[in-house]
This record gives C-alpha cells, sequence and structure tokens, in this order.
C-alpha cells in the first residue's frame, strides 16, 4: 500500500504507474488520489494495464499526514499561516514601537514550535531592517530544532549583507512581494509548501487582502497598549458588509495568553 495514487507523469523521473506495470506488480492499494492536473490518473492507467487497483484506503488519516503536500498541489501555492501578537487592543507594539515581549514564555515556545513544523518563514524587510530577526525556530533552552524553516524575505529594499537572516542555517530568499501569488507560486516549484508569515502589519495584511491566508494564527496578550501601532494595516475594507469572515478552529489558553487559531469562511458557491 502506498500513500498517494501512482502518478501519471513525467517529472525528474518516469511516471510512477508504467514503472509499476513493468515491474509486473498486480495489485496496488492508495490512500489519497493525486490531485495534480498532469500527474493524476495513474489509478486508471493500471487499471487499463489489468492491474487491480484499490483507492481511498485510510484516506482521512493519510490526508492529515499529507496535508501541506496536497494543499501546495491543488493550489499551486504553498499554504499560508499568517500570525500575529497583540494587545487586548490590537496593538502590536508599544507607541515608541517597543514589542518585546507581548506575550509570555508559553505563547512564543509555541510560535517557534510552529515555526519549526513549516517549510518557510516569511517577513518583509521593514521587519529585518527595524528588529533584525535571525527567523530561526528555537526550543525554550536556545538550542535550535532539527527542522528550520527556509527565511523568505519580502521587499524591495536592501537587505544589509551582516543581518542575522543572513546567517541562517538555510539561505534567504528574495521576493520583491509585487505580485504574491507570482512569489507563491515561484517558492512551490522551489518546492515550499508551508509559509509561515510572522512579519509585522504590512505583510500579514498584504496577505490577507489578497485571500492568500489559509490560516491566522493570533496570540492574544491580556495588556492594554492604545496608540497607532496596530496589529494590521489596511485591507480594503469600507463597509461591514465586506468585513471577512473566519471560523475560530481552536482558542487555547498559553500562560497569561491566548491563542485564536482562525480559518477563513467559505465563500458562497465554495
Amino acid at each position: 500500500m502506498v500513500t498517494l495514487e501512482p502518478c501519471n507523469h513525467v517529472g525528474r523521473t518516469g511516471p510512477c504507474a508504467v514503472a509499476l506495470i513493468d515491474a509486473g506488480i498486480g495489485r496496488v492499494v492508495y490512500a489519497v488520489a493525486d490531485p495534480g492536473d498532469h500527474s493524476a490518473g495513474g489509478g486508471d492507467r493500471l487499471r487499463a494495464a489489468g492491474v487491480e487497483v484499490t483507492g481511498g484506503v485510510l484516506a482521512d488519516e493519510v490526508s492529515v499526514f499529507l496535508d501541506d503536500w496536497l494543499f501546495a498541489a491543488g493550489h499551486r501555492r504553498p499554504r499560508i499561516i499568517v500570525k500575529w501578537a497583540s494587545s487586548l487592543d490590537g496593538r502590536a507594539a508599544a507607541a515608541d514601537g517597543t514589542s518585546q515581549w507581548i506575550t509570555g514564555p508559553e505563547a512564543r515556545a509555541d510560535v517557534h514550535r510552529r515555526r519549526s513544523a513549516a517549510e518557510a518563514i516569511a517577513v518583509g524587510t521593514g521587519t529585518v531592517l527595524a528588529d533584525d530577526p535571525a527567523l530561526t525556530a528555537r526550543a525554550p533552552g536556545g538550542q535550535f530544532f532539527d527542522a528550520q524553516p527556509v527565511p523568505v524575505v519580502f521587499g524591495r529594499r536592501p537587505v544589509p549583507s551582516d543581518a542575522a537572516v543572513t546567517r541562517h542555517p538555510h539561505a534567504p530568499m528574495f521576493f520583491e512581494g509585487v505580485d504574491l501569488a507570482a512569489d507563491l507560486a515561484e517558492l512551490a516549484h522551489r518546492g515550499i509548501r508551508s509559509l509561515f508569515v510572522e512579519g509585522g502589519p504590512t505583510l500579514a495584511s498584504a496577505f490577507i487582502a489578497a485571500g492568500l491566508a489559509d490560516e491566522l494564527l493570533v496570540y492574544v496578550a491580556p495588556v492594554l497598549l492604545g496608540g497607532p501601532r496596530l496589529a494590521l494595516g489596511d485591507l480594503g475594507i469600507e463597509s461591514i458588509d465586506a468585513a471577512l469572515r473566519y471560523d475560530f478552529a481552536v482558542i487555547e489558553r498559553l500562560g497569561d495568553d491566548l491563542l485564536l487559531v482562525a480559518h477563513p469562511k467559505p465563500t458562497e458557491g465554495n
């Protein structure tokens, strides 16, 4: 049994379905159908060659395991998780720009764990220039997790050659961010299937406004800051009727803070 339907296209290698036929395999069992436009159809090809094929075995369990891969294959872009931390009144920093630390250690540990689970992490050049983030995933003791996300920087301003991101275990990728859809397609082409967006209100707002945020992670601290430093910027919404609607998937207490995980409500017709 295999997790994914044997492919039916020529990529770096020939079609898996053909290899199985040539090997004389008599029966193939798979869990999830291949969602690709060009790679799907391996099951039908096997059946046409006289191979006994059974699909959909343990599909729900395997779909969870292959979630990011299936999403990227079906959408031709990475799955996007947009994260921010804010005060109760929606501020990401105090009026003077200081933001360390709005949330407590439990919330910060959760962020690093989720960073490690993503294949890439994104910020804007504004965040790089203001905060000089390392964009690594670290355990509470400071040691690196084995899995580190690839750093991705969006923006047209130059990044200093000695910026912390240039010392990341993975070489950073740079995009101007003028066409996010094209940039994400290129990330998918480079094998990135999940992107953790953590780079300030400008970048977060751009992804959300473009309809590219598949999941929101909002860490809310029980503090009030006031002032102009909002966690999100303009989303292009002019009336309540145009509000972007979300469903809460998770509401979790992390020390003194709350984690809110939200997914976009399906639009009419979807």
